[in-house]
């Protein structure tokens, strides 16, 4: 049996977006030991494939070092690799990979902060993301007005939105004097703007949504806006833990690159500004394209601790 398919092992080597690749491949683009590459062709290790001649190369899904980031997005940054209005994106200041690309776990809206979580292992987003697993997203959330204890019981009870009946699992007061104070929430799930959703339901506005925690990760006291920081082996496995998958050899830091996160955990890197005009941001892209003619409140404990949700 093959390992993959040629469009996935295309896609995740970062050419490009699996649907992309099938133009490519469509346009004849592509050969595996050197014969012609149709849609649906398998390739596995020791496979040769070129694109447009040059070669690519090919490492097994499952050979793969599996790496992880954790990213303190900033307001101002969308949740995607493009954005046809300009905007930046929380891809602009990631590392540049090669022949490798690196998927988001769970989104956050333009006006939420906090942790995003970023990996090289397409099936390890998905089970990350995936409604079934169960994974706890933690958020710190100012809210305008009070939340009563009849509020509090309603919220984590359920409440039905227009996609379904939602809740969270807990809700805790986080401080905060006047008609803003602050709450900490967890949930399993992440549909759209859902933590916004359901405190709008009990007439309450969020002023502020930063996430402090995904699963086993939180958000690392020692992160600042705009920065990432490369998780390491043990961190890593108890990801994978949570979702049921093996682990790798030789994931984690090692040598220099384990040596520099150690530095900035010591000697943490200023926050980075969003740079909202768009003037300063990278606009070049490494995908291969189809031919034409044409707060104080807001951190979570520490770090060793949500899917697709675009709150």
């Amino acid at each position: 049996m093959k390992d993959e398919k040629l469009q996935k092992a295309l896609a995740r080597m970062g050419l490009g977006s699996r649907r992309q690749m099938e133009e490519v491949i469509k346009a004849g683009r592509v050969t595996v030991n050197n014969g012609p590459a149709t849609i649906g062709d398998r390739v596995e290790q020791g496979d040769e494939i070129r694109v447009d001649g040059r070669q690519i190369k090919y490492t097994a899904e499952n050979e793969k070092r599996r790496r992880v980031l954790a990213y303190y997005k900033p307001e101002g940054e969308v949740c995607s690799a493009n954005d046809p209005e300009g905007r930046p994106t929380v891809f602009e200041r990631l590392p540049k990979l090669t022949h490798d690309r690196w998927v988001m776990v769970g989104r956050l809206d333009i006006n939420s902060t906090g942790l995003l979580l970023f990996t090289n292992d397409g099936e390890m987003a998905h089970r990350l993301m995936h409604p079934s697993s169960e994974v706890t997203r933690e958020y710190a959330v100012r809210v305008l007005g009070e939340v009563t204890p009849d509020i509090a019981r309603t919220l984590t009870s359920g409440v039905m939105l227009e996609d379904g009946m939602a809740q969270f699992e807990d809700i805790k007061e986080g401080g905060g004097e006047g008609v803003n104070k602050w709450y900490h929430v967890r949930l399993k799930e992440g549909r759209n703007r859902e933590v916004r959703r359901l405190f709008e339901s009990q007439g309450l506005k969020v002023s502020r949504l930063l996430r402090t925690r995904y699963g086993t990760i939180v958000l690392p006291k020692e992160l600042r806006t705009g920065r990432f920081l490369e998780l390491d082996k043990k961190d890593i496995n108890t990801l994978t833990d949570l979702v049921s998958l093996r682990p790798r050899h030789g994931t984690g830091l090692h040598g220099a690159a384990k040596e520099k996160q150690e530095r900035i955990k010591n000697k943490p890197l200023k926050a980075r500004r969003t740079d909202t005009r768009g003037d300063n941001r990278n606009s070049t892209s490494s995908s291969v394209k189809p031919k034409s003619s044409a707060s104080p409140a807001s951190r979570g404990t520490r770090n060793t601790r949500d899917r697709n949700n675009n709150r």
